[in-house]
């Protein structure tokens, strides 16, 4: 028998309908099942980030490095987080400064220090000229005219508690800006060119045990400071005020965790 030709038009045709047929009932499935999702779906309330970092906008590199050395000298901790003020009464809040305060102004401040009090009650701005680059004064100065901005991750690190006086004090140690001047592990060896010797003083080996060997001495020059001339001498700030009795106390309790031997340099 002759095999009879299907024309070509007729195989397409088929092969359409046979694709509509599967097609329409996957499609009503489908339909079916997201209409009855929704029916019994519950509805969530998403809250709206506040987080500021959300909203997209770039912090210019120099504003960034200004917010992380704002915190990494301990700025944060007299002035409030993103200079909010709110920590002591005498010490002003930073909100506006960068409208009313021109950058040599700024740049004097940071470098010479301001309202160097007798009182250890009263906190002061402390002279840190020989310990902060002119790049880091220049970056500080960006930050407070754009507003202190929130900067993602600039934030003073948590304290942890429950985990022994010495433990909590080791991270104020860092939180305050201590670690700035007196180096990693109290070592000391930052330059203070001006100072009788020439550098800021350790917090660990003999000569400074000897000095301070009760834990009230510690807390007296923690809390009063150490003005031993003016800038571009670097002093140690008056933290009275300012850091409570008991981190004060954890601080001591670091301290006195540190090296006793005498150091090669001192």
């Amino acid at each position: 028998m002759a095999r009879r030709e299907v024309p070509i038009a007729v195989i397409e045709a088929g092969i359409f309908l046979v694709f509509i047929a599967l097609l329409v009932p996957a499609g009503f499935a489908g339909w079916a099942v997201g209409h009855g999702e929704k029916s019994r779906a519950t509805t969530v309330t998403v809250a709206a980030n506040t987080n500021p970092s959300s909203s997209g906008s770039a912090i210019a590199p120099a504003v960034a490095a200004g917010g992380h050395l704002f915190v990494q000298f301990g700025c944060s901790q007299c002035h409030g987080e993103q200079g909010r003020g709110g920590v002591s009464p005498s010490v002003p809040a930073l909100s506006h400064v960068g409208k009313t305060l021109q950058t040599s102004a700024l740049r004097s401040i940071i470098d010479h220090g301001l309202g160097a009090s007798a009182n250890p009650t009263k906190p002061y701005m402390p002279v840190w000229g020989q310990v902060i680059s002119q790049t880091q004064v220049t970056n500080l100065v960006a930050y407070l005219h754009a507003g202190l901005p929130y900067v993602p991750t600039a934030q003073p690190p948590a304290v942890p508690t429950n985990q022994g006086a010495a433990v909590e004090g080791s991270v104020l140690y860092i939180r305050d800006g201590c670690i700035n001047c007196h180096g990693p592990n109290g070592l000391g060896g930052v330059p203070n060119p001006l100072s009788p010797d020439r550098r800021i003083p350790p917090l660990s080996g003999q000569a400074f045990r000897q000095q301070f060997n009760t834990d009230q001495k510690i807390i007296d020059v923690i809390q009063s400071g150490s003005v031993i001339g003016k800038a571009p001498i670097v002093s140690m700030p008056h933290w009275g005020g300012i850091i409570p009795r008991s981190q004060l106390q954890a601080l001591v309790a670091y301290l006195k965790t540190l090296k006793t031997a005498p150091s090669s340099n001192g």
